[in-house]
C-alpha cells in the first residue's frame, strides 16, 4: 500500500472540517465511531482511534477509493464525497464535476473553486501522495477532504521534506505496520469566497507515527525515534521548521491549541508494544 517493507494506515484530523480514517482502494462510510467500522478499525493501531478528541460538529469518515475498471487515466483528478452532500450519495469518492455546483454540496464540503483565487495558499495533502507506491493508492490521495491550505512555501519545502523523511524513515527501519496521523490547529482565519467563509487555514500541522516493530538494530540515533515519534510545524512563509518530538510532548503542546481534553492520547497506550501472552496461556485463549 505504501512502503516497500510497511503497510501504513493513515487517520487524518483536520479539525473545523472533517475527522477522517483514510484507506486506498475501497468505498468510503460516513461513520458515527470509528470504533463500530471494522474496516476503519483495522488503520487504527490497537484498533483505537485517538482518545480525548471533542468531536462536537465533526462529520467521521471511513474513507476508501476503488478504481473503476477500464479507467486508465494516468492523471488524478481532484475529488470530493458525494455521502457529505446526500446521505444517499454515491458510496465512492467522485471526480468534482463540470459546471454548476449544488448549494448543498458546496455547504458540506469545500470545493476547487474555493482555491481557485487563492494566491498564497495551494491544497496541501494530509496524506501525502508521495507516501504511495501504488497509482491507485495516489489516486486516492486526491479529494479535497483529504486537503488543508498550505502556504506555498511551507508546503513545497520544510513540510515536504519532513514528510520524504518519515517515508524513507519508516520504509528502512520499520519491519512491521506503521501507522500515522495528521492534524492542524486551527485559530479561526478563513478563506472566504462570495463573503463566506469557507475553509478554515491552519496555525500548524502536525503528525505523528506508530512502529512496534521496528529494527533493534539500527543506529541508537535510530532507535530513540521508535516506536513512536512526532512533529509540528508553522504553516508560514517564515519561521516553519519542522520540529520533531516524543508524541507525548506534541499531545502537551496540542492540548493548549486545540479543542481537546487533557485525557488526549494519540496512540492506544502510548504504542507501546502489546506484551506476549506466556506460552502457558497462548492456547487458552
Amino acid at each position: 500500500m505504501f512502503l516497500s517493507t510497511t503497510m501504513l494506515r493513515l487517520l487524518v484530523f483536520a479539525y473545523s472540517l472533517f475527522l477522517i480514517c483514510i484507506l486506498p482502494l475501497v468505498s468510503p462510510t460516513v461513520v458515527q465511531d470509528f470504533n463500530h467500522v471494522e474496516r476503519c478499525k483495522d488503520s487504527l493501531y490497537m484498533g483505537t482511534p485517538p482518545r480525548g478528541i471533542i468531536d462536537a460538529g465533526l462529520k467521521k469518515i471511513c474513507q476508501r477509493f476503488k478504481k473503476t475498471e477500464g479507467d486508465r487515466r494516468m492523471d488524478s483528478p481532484w475529488m470530493y464525497e458525494p455521502q457529505l452532500a446526500d446521505v444517499d450519495g454515491n458510496g465512492n469518492m467522485l471526480p468534482f464535476p463540470v459546471g454548476y455546483l449544488h448549494m448543498k454540496f458546496e455547504d458540506s464540503q469545500a470545493t476547487l473553486d474555493d482555491y481557485s483565487d487563492v494566491v498564497l495558499y495551494e491544497r496541501g495533502q494530509l496524506n501525502p501522495d508521495q507516501h504511495q507506491s501504488d497509482p491507485h493508492d495516489r489516486t486516492a490521495t486526491y479529494s479535497l477532504t483529504n486537503v488543508v491550505p498550505q502556504i506555498r512555501e511551507f508546503s513545497v519545502g520544510p513540510w515536504r521534506e519532513y514528510e520524504e523523511q518519515i517515508r524513507v524513515r519508516l520504509n528502512n527501519f520499520c519491519r512491521g505496520t506503521a501507522f500515522i496521523v495528521t492534524g492542524v490547529t486551527t485559530r479561526g482565519n478563513m478563506i472566504r469566497r462570495n463573503n463566506q467563509d469557507r475553509v478554515a487555514i491552519p496555525e500548524d500541522l502536525w503528525s505523528a507515527y506508530c512502529c512496534t516493530e521496528y529494527d533493534r538494530n539500527a543506529p541508537h540515533n535510530i532507535r530513540v525515534l521508535f516506536p513512536s515519534f512526532a512533529a509540528i510545524a508553522k504553516n508560514a512563509k517564515e519561521g516553519n521548521s519542522v520540529n520533531e518530538m516524543p508524541v507525548q510532548e506534541l499531545e502537551a503542546l496540542l492540548k493548549t491549541s486545540m479543542d481537546v481534553d487533557q485525557n488526549l492520547q494519540i496512540f492506544y497506550d502510548n504504542c507501546l508494544s502489546p506484551s506476549p501472552l506466556p506460552l502457558y496461556l497462548q492456547h487458552t485463549v
